[in-house]
């Protein structure tokens, strides 16, 4: 793929824009490193703005010829979606709560209905009341280029909302209150804020901010209409590897304060109708303890991994929460993770995850029997939904597969009965009988097993003509998700194939899962990715010359250090947002989560630690070779993976590959780590991705 000429204001844009050099040597653990790109970190800096701008003139005039096929694709996408449609209502306290868009408008509506008399909703969640509108993002973003809606949470009274907004993509939050029986907006203003919760007076606030580095360390309390300058500090983490967040049981008798790293943390409870007493801590912080606290009548109910990284099940009494206390109910397993506990007036919900797979146990509390809630497909998602009452039978989930539409369900938790509540309408026409899924493995240099979730139209034949799309993120114990794309059907629909690399590092198969690909053990997370890669094309869904690939932020290193690695197996890859800096990220702790960070990738300013990020930092490992033709991509607001890195990896990339092939940078000069906020322009930046992928192979409409 060559760029073409393309006149624009009279001059032709025939070559991309070479960004200065400016060497910077660095030398740590005898080992010399060379930055001519640092100066790139100058956000302000009118050069730094003007190399961006010209990178994204310069990616524009190449993908030129492909915007007929991007507003085509573009007109496909929002053709299945129904733009102006309704959430599932869900209660919480005295009203249905809900969200809805209508056509035309980039954000949703929040909403509420005065609800039935308990008890009703597993028959009609529904409600005849007059609508309020609590949270109007389309008003709120108005002459706005970002806007993004944080904590969002309602007082026991249903009286108050406190609500946060961030209008840059820096994800820095402002909490606001607003009174939802006058409409008006209190003086209150909070700054930096990160999480939020009422206690049961309707009156008392808890909120955590954020330091410089925009870490979560504080926790204030807040008295209704006082002057901030009087709220109390409650709690601050000095560990700068913890973070502090506020949450509240769902019996509503407790809240909690959590003080967590990636490998330990560290729990304290208040009763929600004393909210001036002492919190009191369930256990102090260990090394390597994770675990996490919810209420349910006379006890804690503690998810751990004390006794095995898969995390048991554990009972506390109240009055004696100590670890010495802890009675357990369920071991840990080494096939099943335990990854989260919902807590009811009669029952318990456990999600696991077995065989990479999300599955729902359900224990009635009064007799202990339990049961699986049981799901179709060979792959899919599966998840706890809006689940605000205590006092139910009804336990609402998601469900969806990469043929399966959103769905909500409600499960009735004595009868086991589910009542389908909502999928996703697709329109045009949508039939998922005409697409496959399946569950693959691909095997590993040392023998283990990698999943691997594939889906394809049922008529595209595998025989190694089709274009192979293959994705994978690996990091931080978090799973990809086998989720729905009502866009992606535009290219199944134009014969790709597309699929999930569930590679060591995710959380996929556990604990352990997660171990095998962070710290030492990273290098686990590429090679697994390029067996997956190898797999596709012996198995001849695809073959060299039409495999691409694509990963975000640490799949986008993932992306980058497989590129180093072997370049030679893709067609094209696309890099979102992507981590490829991590030498120089992860040796400067001024920077957003860097400290915190240590637990996942190592501390640099260790020689043993420093050796192994060496070796596959997609920046420090650039050389003269050839590589496939790539769209890397940026938020100028950024807050997680700065800007930066994609702009000096592109930069430097330009200076060393020896082929042809495109390669392509954008910044999005108005976001943050997710993209575009609103869902139209959001789907702009979809096809502009996947015009790119079609012109790598060779489709043109």
């Amino acid at each position: 793929m060559k760029p073409p000429v393309i006149p624009e204001n009279g001059t032709e844009i025939t070559r991309p824009p070479v960004a200065r050099r400016d060497p910077q040597v660095s030398v740590l653990h005898g080992d010399k490193r060379v930055d001519e790109y640092g100066w790139l970190r100058r956000k302000d800096d009118p050069e730094v703005v003007e190399y961006l701008q010209a990178e994204n003139a310069y990616a524009a005039a190449v993908m030129k010829p492909t915007e007929p096929l991007q507003e085509a694709l573009y007109q496909e996408m929002l053709g299945r979606i129904k733009q102006t449609d309704l959430s599932v209502p869900y209660r919480n306290g005295d009203f249905f709560y809900y969200s809805r868009t209508e056509e035309g408008k980039q954000y949703a509506i929040r909403c509420r209905r005065k609800a039935n008399p308990p008890g009703l909703e597993f028959d009609n969640p529904q409600s005849d009341a007059p609508e309020e509108v609590l949270i109007d993002g389309n008003e709120l973003a108005r002459g706005r280029k970002f806007f993004s809606l944080g904590a969002l949470s309602v007082s026991d009274d249903g009286n108050l909302l406190a609500y946060s907004t961030d209008f840059t993509g820096f994800r820095e939050y402002t909490l606001w209150i607003k009174d939802l029986r006058t409409g008006e907006l209190l003086a209150e203003k909070f700054e930096k804020t990160v999480s939020v919760e009422w206690a049961a007076d309707n009156r008392t606030l808890f909120y955590t901010v954020e330091d410089e580095a925009k870490r979560s360390y504080r926790m204030y309390r807040h008295a209704l209409g006082a002057e901030l300058s009087a709220d109390e500090l409650v709690y601050e983490e000095k560990d700068e590897r913890f973070r502090v967040g506020v949450s509240r049981s769902r019996s509503l008798y407790y809240l909690f304060l959590s003080s967590e790293s990636h490998t330990a943390s560290e729990v304290r409870y208040l009763r929600a109708a004393e909210p001036r007493r002492e919190w009191t801590v369930v256990a102090e912080r260990q090394a390597d303890h994770e675990y996490e606290v919810d209420h349910h009548g006379d006890h804690f109910y503690i998810r751990s991994n004390r006794t095995g990284r898969n995390f048991a099940l554990f009972t506390a009494p109240l009055a004696d929460a100590g670890p010495q206390g802890w009675t357990e109910i369920l071991a840990q397993r080494p096939a099943v993770m335990l990854t989260g506990i919902d807590m009811f007036v009669g029952h318990m919900v456990i999600s696991e995850r077995e065989d990479g797979l999300p599955q729902l146990r359900v224990t009635d509390l009064a007799s202990g029997e339990s049961h699986r809630v049981l799901f179709p497909e060979p792959a899919y998602s599966a998840s706890p939904g809006e689940n605000m009452e205590f006092e139910t039978a009804t336990f609402r989930f998601h469900y969806q597969s990469l043929v399966t539409p959103p769905s909500v369900f409600d499960y009735h938790l004595n009868t086991r009965d589910r009542l389908l509540r909502k999928q996703t309408e697709v329109l045009g026409g949508y039939d998922g009988e005409n697409y496959r899924s399946e569950r693959l493995h691909a095997t590993a240099a040392d023998g283990t097993r990698i999943p691997l979730s594939v889906v394809y139209r049922k008529d595209t034949p595998l025989d190694a003509t089709a274009p192979l799309l293959l994705s994978g993120y690996g990091a931080y114990g978090l799973s990809l998700p086998v989720s729905f794309s009502s866009a992606r059907l535009s290219l199944l629909d134009r014969g790709f194939v597309v699929a999930l690399a569930h590679v060591r590092g995710g959380g996929e198969l556990g604990k352990i899962w997660h171990d095998q690909g962070r710290m030492a053990a990273k290098r686990n997370t590429f090679t697994d990715f390029i067996a997956a890669a190898e797999f596709v094309l012996e198995r001849k869904y695809t073959a060299r010359g039409r495999l691409m690939i694509s990963g975000g932020s640490a799949g986008g290193l993932l992306i980058g250090a497989v590129l180093n690695l072997r370049p030679e197996l893709f067609r094209a890859a696309v890099l979102q947002v992507p981590f490829v800096d991590v030498l120089n990220s992860m040796l400067d702790s001024s920077l957003p989560l860097t400290v915190g960070e240590f637990e996942e990738w190592g501390d640099p300013r260790n020689a043993d630690a420093y050796a192994v990020m060496r070796s596959y930092c997609p920046y420090s490992n650039l050389a003269p070779r050839e590589y496939p033709a790539m769209l890397v991509k940026t938020s100028l607001n950024d807050s997680q993976v700065m800007y930066w890195e994609p702009a000096k990896y592109t930069a430097r990339l330009r200076t060393l590959k020896t082929d042809s092939n495109a390669l392509l940078f954008k910044t999005n000069l108005a976001a943050g780590h997710g993209g575009a906020s609103g869902r139209y322009d959001f789907l702009r930046e979809v096809a502009h991705d996947y015009a790119f992928l079609l012109l790598c192979a060779g489709i043109s409409a």
